[in-house]
């Protein structure tokens, strides 16, 4: 699949393209389950999961299958339930704030036992997407988890906050307890990649969602080495799969970012295309990063739009796709453009 042969840093004869939050509301077919059934009722049933992860692919044809999932989905295997509220978002009953709470945390010991729907989930889709479907080629299947900082954060926060004011104290009171979360939540995570590969996953990203709440010096110790250390930890077992890390919040933290060593960088909508190709030089491969709200524009907009970001972006080592998730309201055919128009670019960069 192009999005593979991409993610490993091997020339492409266009540029790839699949989109985060690609399965979502903004899909007549998708609400037809979303308006039925609660969210961890869809993630955690293998048979919604992939029926909702392939409708973009067979709608589209996008390069790329992510399983739908949630980056919290790990954290009960933990002893940290959460649930999803319709209007509010994840909400952490019992959140984790204290040296105790971290030294009452379960291991990431048995994720087949625990988490078994996402095994089902992923080799689900290895097998309905092998040899393409609806005229389109193969795509490839993508897994993903949060990184250490943002589960973190979810989890001691206990819901999305504006001022992370609870972890933020934690973090300027008790740093110890931060990093003894971090190091453990690093540890799981790593188990949970291996067990995404293993179950069919051709390529994990990586999501730094929370990474807009940290500045450089804080991203450099709260989140950076643990992300690092996942990559190296998962790259030891699982060499031949490439990593994404996508930091949502990454600008005014380019250089930061870039010394992530995953073989993907994904960009947000508020970083430069342009100034993060030449920090990173021509050999990298970038991932991104049209602002999600230019799809609610006329075509000539989405074009030009894009034709801007693969300029930006060199026109080679790059995957095509939004800055952030594609946002509820959508037109649905603007999406279909946006991926078409990837399609088309080999004649672009030609």
């Amino acid at each position: 699949p192009p999005l593979l042969r991409a993610a490993k840093g091997e020339e492409t004869e266009r540029a790839p393209v699949w989109l985060m939050r690609q399965a979502g509301r903004y899909m007549a077919d998708f609400r037809k389950f979303s308006d039925k059934y609660p969210f961890r009722m869809r993630s955690e049933t293998s048979e919604i999961a992939v029926e909702l992860s392939l409708q973009p692919y067979d709608a589209f044809g996008t390069d790329g299958v992510i399983m739908f999932s949630d980056i919290l989905t790990p954290l009960p295997a933990l002893g940290i339930d959460f649930d999803v509220i319709k209007g509010k978002g994840p909400v952490i009953g019992s959140p984790v704030r204290s040296a105790e709470d971290v030294a009452a945390l379960l291991p990431m010991d048995d994720p087949a036992t625990k988490l078994p729907f996402v095994a089902e989930t992923l080799s689900t889709l290895r097998k309905e997407v092998a040899g393409g479907r609806n005229g389109y080629e193969t795509p490839a299947v993508l897994g993903f988890i949060g990184t250490p900082w943002t589960l973190a954060a979810y989890a001691m926060e206990g819901k999305a906050d504006r001022h992370l004011l609870q972890t933020k104290q934690v973090m300027m009171h008790n740093p110890e307890v931060l990093h003894a979360f971090l190091e453990h939540l690093t540890e799981a995570l790593i188990t949970y990649v291996v067990y995404q590969i293993d179950s069919g996953a051709q390529i994990v990203q990586l999501f730094d969602s929370w990474c807009h709440h940290l500045s450089p010096a804080q991203y450099m110790e709260f989140s950076h080495p643990y992300a690092e250390r996942v990559i190296a930890g998962v790259r030891a077992q699982r060499p031949d799969t490439p990593l994404i890390f996508h930091a949502n919040g990454g600008a005014g933290k380019t250089a930061e970012v870039m010394m992530s060593t995953a073989d993907v960088v994904g960009l947000d909508w508020n970083t430069s295309m342009a100034e993060a190709r030449a920090a990173a030089g021509a050999d990298r491969t970038l991932q991104g990063n049209v602002d999600p709200m230019v799809l609610f524009g006329p075509e000539e907009k989405i074009r030009e739009e894009v034709e801007a970001c693969l300029e930006a972006a060199g026109r080679r080592r790059h995957i095509l796709g939004v800055g952030h998730g594609v946002v509820q309201g959508t037109p649905e055919e603007n999406v279909g453009l946006f991926v078409k128009l990837a399609r088309e670019s080999a004649s672009v960069l030609a």
